[in-house]
């Protein structure tokens, strides 16, 4: 239930962490700038959310899903099921204020928007006049975005070799992919969904133990 090629995704990753970082040089993670919006705040949104959407259409086209036409965020969403995205949350390793800690993917438990996704979209289509939304506090919500997708899809590999820094902090936080972001990987998956993992037994079972999530049934 994961991307091929997982190279490709992580690289285009790194490369927007280290321009995400470059800007926290000028602009403060802090709860008080989240208001902040700027050319290069909207060029970063831009990026991330075309990452997230080429992970997700990834993993889709992965695992038999071959509807016809334009793929939206309703289409992203079925992710949700097989990898139980709105219960991750994602930290910021320095923040100043109570935002550090993000559930980018929160609302959909309720059907709601994404609303640094809407806020791509809009600022996309019509940047006059919906420039503002081309915001601080979405730009840090789709990074966190980003990251729960590819923690999900990688855990905490980054198909590097890394010197890994121990951050402080709760335990029960694991440093992902990039060492910066740390996220608390979902503890409430439905026992229906839950399975043993014995990879002797699975080996000798098939040639490919790697089994597909149909998004398509």
């Amino acid at each position: 239930m994961y991307a091929k090629s997982p190279e490709h995704y992580i690289r285009a990753f790194l490369l927007l962490l280290k321009d995400v970082q470059e800007l926290f040089d000028y602009i403060e993670p802090a709860d008080a700038n989240l208001p902040c919006f700027s050319y290069r705040i909207h060029a970063l949104l831009m990026r991330t959310c075309i990452e997230v959407e080429a992970n997700c259409r990834a993993i889709l086209s992965e695992n038999r899903y071959d509807k016809v036409g334009w793929w939206n965020m309703e289409d992203y969403k079925k992710i949700d099921k097989s990898h139980r995205l709105s219960s991750y949350r994602v930290r910021f390793p320095l923040w100043d204020g109570e935002r550090g800690d993000r559930m980018p993917y929160s609302s959909w438990d309720s059907n709601g928007k994404l609303q640094w996704y809407d806020a791509y979209n809009k600022t996309k289509h019509d940047r006059l006049e919906s420039f503002g939304a081309a915001n601080f506090e979405h730009l840090t919500d789709a990074i966190c975005g980003l990251v729960a997708v590819l923690a999900a899809q990688f855990h905490t590999e980054d198909f590097a070799i890394v010197d890994h820094i121990i951050c402080d902090g709760p335990t029960e936080f694991e440093a992902v992919v990039g060492d910066y972001f740390q996220v608390k990987f979902p503890t409430d998956w439905p026992d229906a969904d839950r399975y043993d993992f014995d990879w002797q037994a699975l080996m000798q079972e098939s040639d490919d133990p790697f089994q597909n999530f149909d998004y398509g049934s």
